[in-house]
């Protein structure tokens, strides 16, 4: 069994702009159910979209040294979700991997997101 980890920090600004400056960003990164969720959070909708943007960069770190090809996984292969306590977990996609346990962790403010992943494989 081995365990890696991935970390990503975003600056909130960023994924904004890049939000309404390209129509196609958020259909390009974001399933369905993420859209949904960031965009019920109105006020702070950007923190949100850029909390997941971390953690998608975080997952993909944690796992790259598993992927035979970088391109083996897309944005939307990895969907954040949260459970009834609002507790950040992940959903793959289409896409099979010998992970045992993932956990991850979100945080935002202002003017930042950041996102922990610890993967577990066997």
């Amino acid at each position: 069994m081995k365990v890696t980890v991935g970390t990503d920090i975003i600056e909130v600004e960023r994924i904004k702009k890049a939000i309404e400056s390209n129509e196609k960003f958020i259909e390009t990164v974001f399933t369905e159910k993420e859209i949904k969720y960031c965009e019920s959070k109105k006020m702070t909708k950007y923190e949100h979209y850029s909390a997941r943007f971390a953690a998608k960069e975080a997952i993909y770190k944690a796992i790259s040294i598993y992927l035979g090809d970088k391109y083996s996984i897309s944005w939307k292969n990895v969907e954040i979700e949260n459970d009834e306590n609002g507790k950040p977990y992940v959903n793959f996609i289409d896409i099979y991997m010998n992970i045992k346990d993932i956990d991850i962790s979100l945080s935002h403010i202002k003017d930042y997101a950041i996102a922990n992943a610890v993967v577990t494989i066997e």
